[in-house]
């Protein structure tokens, strides 16, 4: 011990260790950017369905299935008739209607009506939808709870 260094390991541990890289990956920081992106999805997910304000009656119905987005018409407690977010006059309807389907959309078609309308503007509508020459017809409902 004469030299004046200090070795703690003995030189059979030391020669032997060498640093590789660590070849695992740390998923944390995506765990975290992950989580973050869910929250803020979470929160603006329902801030994009924005529509024509109806208070849809309730049923116990099973939802219906479709790859496409369908065609929504809208009737409004004042018997206002929405196609997607345009309104229009229950006159011209089927003309509108025509001209969607001649650019090429035959799928089916949404009605979402208020709960506090007259059956009859209901089945107006439908007929006028009818025909326009489209036949898969469906309702919009909220489950009951």
């Amino acid at each position: 011990m004469s030299s004046g260094t200090i070795n703690i390991l003995p030189d059979s541990k030391r020669r032997g260790k060498t640093y590789k890289p660590m070849s695992d990956i740390n998923v944390t920081p995506l765990v975290d950017v992950m989580l973050v992106l869910l929250v803020v999805f979470m929160i603006t997910a329902p801030l994009l369905t924005v529509g024509v304000p109806i208070e849809l009656p309730k049923t116990q119905a099973n939802q219906m299935s479709g790859d496409s987005e369908p065609l929504i018409i809208s009737i409004t407690k004042k018997n206002e008739i929405y196609i997607q977010k345009t309104e229009i006059s229950i006159e011209d309807l089927v003309d509108k209607l025509q001209a969607i389907a001649g650019i090429g959309y035959k799928e089916r078609i949404y009605i979402k009506g208020d709960k506090n309308i007259d059956y009859e503007i209901v089945m107006k509508v439908m007929g006028r939808i009818s025909s326009a020459g489209y036949s898969s017809i469906g309702l919009i409902t909220d489950l009951e709870e």
